[in-house]
């Protein structure tokens, strides 16, 4: 009856060290915090953007392709991208294909639109979609663009889809005065300063 006893009580102890190692390992890197962002970064192997800034890891590209202007392209390619606390900004760039970011984990991030009409939006990518967050944003093609991580967020990782692929030579990175004056008044948020944040170090004089 005794042994019974002291084995009883070893295998509470056992429990509950495992129970305590379980907690702590899952409390090492809790979502949303500065450790698990370098997780992130590191296990999905994302390296830094240039220009646009913010993180980039390559995922693929489909095996179906279509004829744009004379050439065989992609459907689809997709990418991660990640912004943090020391890189919060995508700057301004202009897209041929279609892009459509999904929010995995993290933010939010406000979403800049600048089309080609000459209208402007800010649609903010989260999870709070009872306050307006929308956990997807789809962008065609032609338009301006540019992210910006909230104030307090450490990160947002994000899943990247354009359609059809991604080519250099079909991305415009920065802009100047003109493109200010023409999209500063196009929504109440679009002053000339904030304008000038979000093509940041891109500026075309």
């Amino acid at each position: 009856m005794k042994s019974f006893a002291v084995f009883g009580w070893l295998l509470v102890v056992v429990l509950s060290c495992g129970r305590t190692e379980a907690q702590a390992a899952a409390a090492v890197n809790p979502i949303g915090s500065v450790a698990r962002g370098r997780e992130l970064i590191r296990t999905l192997h994302l390296s830094v953007l240039p220009k646009e800034s913010g993180y980039l890891g390559i995922v693929g590209v489909s095996a179906q392709r279509v004829q744009v202007d004379g050439r065989a392209l992609a459907v689809q390619s997709q990418n991660y991208y990640m912004l943090t606390e020391e890189l919060p900004i995508n700057y301004l760039h202009w897209l041929a294909p279609d892009d459509t970011h999904i929010l995995i984990e993290g933010g939010p991030v406000d979403y800049y639109i600048f089309h080609p009409d000459g209208r402007a939006e800010m649609v903010t990518l989260g999870m709070d979609v009872a306050h307006g967050e929308r956990p997807i944003v789809a962008v065609p093609g032609g338009c301006w663009k540019a992210l910006r991580l909230h104030k307090g967020a450490k990160y947002a990782l994000m899943a990247n889809a354009l359609s059809p692929e991604f080519t250099p030579d079909r991305v415009k990175i920065g802009e100047g005065s003109a493109w200010v004056k023409r999209f500063a008044g196009s929504a109440p948020w679009a002053t000339p300063e904030t304008l000038k944040e979000l093509i940041g170090p891109n500026w075309k004089p």
